[in-house]
């Protein structure tokens, strides 16, 4: 047995009575390790509490408040970067990685996820850091020549403008309900030559902690290390807050969040800060009348459904909620849309561990929203408790409570007519698994007009490119300072007064 399978054993054991006293977060500024705990927050689920040093007491240490000080980074080439990562890699293996141990065992007491996919998550650490991965990622979303050095080009009327991104003084709120977005942030972070405040969510306090004490244990004092910090506290403390963000202190907030959270950080915006929201979505799926041509395709497509659905545990943004079918809405359309939802739920079902399981518990206000459409007979309802379900709108309306779907827990919508789904798109509207490929060439356009952001061949909603845009944005490329340097020779561009 591993020890990353011995761990999940023992977790599994010690979850109804966890030590929490020994549950410990530290900070960490640029390099320092900060464990005198003082502060103690609850977890995200309420199962365990940790404790962490306050904040507070740091905070004019947290801030980088003179520019320069970022000059360090620039004296490395991206094959500094590239080879730093390939090294971290190789060290980002659970099974000997005892930072990434500790990260584990408190992750599965506070995270929707089961240990087999935190575990599996955890292993996706190496190959965000692959040399090839991050050269194809830098180059696609900012262009690595940007990045080293000053690309020039003369333009019409005689202009040589130069230009550059450069990293950013940057606070990353970040998202916990997948481990990844700590490596894919901390990797970000190094290939614009930042300097990042990572702020932990409550969801998932200690993985960006471990990664970066894995960085120090690796090269203390080498610039990557040194500009990266991680902190927790919690979301509104004016103390903190208002140390931090302010153009003295940051450049970028980088914002995963609610309608709550991103709408509080919204009141420090002022000029000198940009705010990048990287806001919660609602994601779908729009399958066409191909997919119920025969029992095979069917229950092909019902996988590739359950996949978007259940990947993760529905916990991502990518995770389709509602998926619009197109099986009819007369009599035996409704019919083989029942057929279909039940083909749906077994293939939830058969998921491997490693990507899905049944929940640890079910949200109660979904729960209360499932047994109340129990009593009227516009949907037919197959599962829908810990080991998720499919909710089969007869009506042919998305239910009311389709942005409280989570848990496995599908939605289909039977309709006739394409226009049914693209007219259900909005602003609110991710990722849209679509099945057949071709129909993605008849409704993208319509669909993007309408708000969409992302779509993908059915079945990889969770797939991401990692590589190019990001919820309608480039956000490697909003987190640089793109600046330009403009030469004249006035021997060929008259000054303006001039012309």
């Amino acid at each position: 047995m591993s020890q990353a399978a011995d761990l999940r054993d023992r977790d599994t054991e010690r979850a109804a009575g966890m030590d929490t006293a020994a549950v410990t977060v530290p900070l960490i500024i640029r390099g320092r390790v900060i464990d005198e705990c003082d502060a103690e927050f609850g977890g995200r689920r309420g199962a365990v509490k940790f404790r962490t040093p306050s904040v507070r007491r740091y905070v004019e240490e947290l801030c980088l408040r003179v520019p320069s000080a970022m000059a360090d980074l620039y004296a490395l080439s991206f094959d500094d970067i590239v080879e730093y990562f390939a090294q971290l890699g190789r060290r980002l293996r659970l099974d000997d990685n005892p930072h990434l141990q500790q990260s584990f065992r408190l992750s599965s007491q506070v995270s929707g996820l089961g240990p087999e996919m935190i575990h599996h998550q955890y292993d996706t650490f190496q190959r965000l850091c692959a040399p090839e991965k991050l050269r194809e990622m830098t180059d696609l979303a900012i262009g690595v020549p940007y990045l080293e050095g000053w690309v020039s080009k003369e333009l019409l009327n005689g202009c040589k403008v130069s230009v550059r991104a450069f990293g950013a003084r940057a606070v990353h709120i970040m998202a916990g309900n997948v481990p990844a977005v700590s490596m894919m942030t901390i990797v970000r972070n190094a290939v614009t030559r930042s300097d990042a405040i990572l702020k932990t969510p409550s969801n998932d306090p200690l993985t960006a902690a471990a990664i970066v004490r894995t960085m120090i244990d690796m090269a203390p004092y080498h610039p990557l290390t040194k500009h990266v910090s991680v902190a927790y506290w919690k979301g509104g403390d004016l103390d903190v807050e208002q140390a931090i963000y302010t153009p003295s202190s940051v450049e970028k907030i980088v914002a995963w969040g609610g309608v709550a959270s991103i709408t509080h950080i919204a009141r420090y915006i002022q000029p000198g800060i940009d705010l990048i929201t990287l806001d919660p979505k609602l994601s779908s799926s729009i399958i066409g009348r191909e997919a119920f041509a025969d029992e095979t395709t069917m229950r092909e497509v019902a996988a590739r459904l359950a996949e978007d659905v259940a990947y993760y545990n529905q916990e991502a943004c990518v995770n389709s909620r509602v998926s619009y079918i197109q099986t009819g809405t007369d009599e035996a359309g409704l019919e083989l849309a029942k057929r279909f939802g039940g083909l749906v739920f077994e293939a939830i079902q058969s998921m491997p561990i490693t990507a899905s399981s049944a929940a640890k518990s079910l949200n109660p206000e979904l729960a209360e929203e499932l047994q109340a459409i129990k009593m009227f007979e516009e949907h037919e309802i197959i599962g829908c408790g810990r080991e998720g379900g499919v909710v089969v709108s007869l009506n042919s309306e998305p239910v009311d409570f389709a942005a409280l779907l989570q848990n496995r827990i599908a939605n289909l919508v039977p309709f006739d007519s394409i226009d049914v789904p693209v007219r259900s798109v909005n602003a609110y509207t991710q990722t849209i698994g679509v099945y057949p490929d071709s129909l993605k060439a008849q409704i993208r356009d319509r669909c993007v007009f309408h708000g969409a952001q992302r779509l993908v061949t059915l079945g990889y909603a969770g797939r991401a490119a990692q590589a190019g845009p990001h919820d309608g944005i480039e956000p490697l490329r909003r987190m640089c300072k793109w600046i330009t340097d403009e030469t004249y020779d006035p021997a060929r561009t008259p000054r303006p007064s001039r012309q």
